[in-house]
């Protein structure tokens, strides 16, 4: 079975797709899992060491999770999707501008994480919607009948 390629103007859609999922992906890491603490399975990313800094820290580390969810608008993720993944940054943000609760919040929560699966899952279930629908067996027995008289 040969994978069809989809050129839209001269461009591979599939691999623009995969590259831009790919670099989603490696910013929501830095910025919820840079590093794991030793022993245990807790991670420690950018989000967490800049929103240290009060108020201003959290500010700035909404920035690449808002650029993840302008992204996933682009993509064409539902509706629903985008809605988890507003809801997901708001309870970073708000949430971690609070010391020290937000921190350790911040710490366990990972948004940017749980917004690229939700982004990633999203897109798994339209293409195999879409594969479903191009690849879907024609009824049998759907000929109309003709009157010959």
């Amino acid at each position: 079975m040969s994978v069809r390629i989809v050129y839209v103007n001269g461009i591979n859609i599939q691999q623009d797709i995969d590259f831009e999922l790919a670099r989603l992906r490696k910013i929501a890491w830095r910025m919820d899992a840079l590093f794991y603490i030793p022993g245990t399975n807790i991670s420690v990313g950018l989000d967490n060491i800049v929103g240290l800094v009060p108020v201003v820290g959290d500010g700035l580390t909404a920035l690449p999770s808002i650029w993840i969810i302008h992204r996933a608008y682009k993509l064409g993720v539902s509706p629903g999707t985008l809605a988890y993944m507003v809801l997901n940054t708001a309870l970073d943000v708000f949430i971690g501008m609070m010391p020290v609760i937000g921190d350790i919040f911040d710490v366990l929560y990972n948004a940017n994480i749980r917004n690229y699966r939700a982004l990633e899952q999203n897109l798994n279930k339209k293409a195999a919607r879409a594969k479903t629908v191009r690849t879907a067996p024609k009824p049998v027995g759907s000929v109309k009948p003709v009157l010959v008289g």
